[in-house]
């Protein structure tokens, strides 16, 4: 269980703060159950409301400040996904989102990335798909990373950059 005011994962809500842990007056919610009202930390006026010992939605807390520069440090050495078949690709990415694993966000933004460039180098655009879950894995990752090092999000991209190119020379 989590503690109030704890940042957390949540599914494919991003970065959520824990504002409350309570029953809820609601209807449609059981008495006696114990939920997490949560307000994504990206979106606001937004509130979450999620069973305690839900298990259907992937929630987990926010990497640490250490887990982050050491995700970004191993950028270089994650996999890109090399499916050649559009339709299960499409798959792959959609389970790399839903698993709220921030490796698997990186792996989405690296092969649509190389696949844009590529396409580009044909003289054709991006495909809608690359491009959607491109946006989708950077916004997740970005929001995690802005929490775990303290940064504002829209820096977050600048600081990778960085960080990369200084452990590449």
């Amino acid at each position: 269980m989590f503690e109030k005011g704890a940042y957390v994962v949540y599914g494919t809500k991003g970065v959520c703060k824990i504002e409350e842990i309570t029953e809820l007056d609601m209807k449609g919610s059981d008495e006696g159950r114990l939920y997490y009202v949560m307000h994504p930390c990206f979106q606001k006026g937004s509130t979450v409301f999620t069973p305690v010992d839900s298990g259907k939605t992937v929630m987990r807390p926010v990497m640490s400040r250490e887990e982050a520069e050491s995700l970004v440090d191993g950028i270089p050495q994650i996999e890109v996904l090399w499916e050649k078949n559009d339709k299960e690709r499409e798959r792959q990415y959609k389970e790399a989102i839903k698993s709220a694993d921030p490796r698997e966000w990186i792996r989405i933004i690296k092969t649509s990335y190389l696949r844009g460039q590529k396409r580009q180098a044909q003289g054709k655009k991006a495909t809608t798909v690359d491009e959607r879950f491109f946006h989708a894995a950077e916004e997740q990752l970005y929001e995690e990373l802005s929490i775990a090092l303290e940064k504002p999000k829209e820096n977050i991209k600048a600081y990778i950059s960085e960080r990369i190119s200084v452990r590449q020379d």
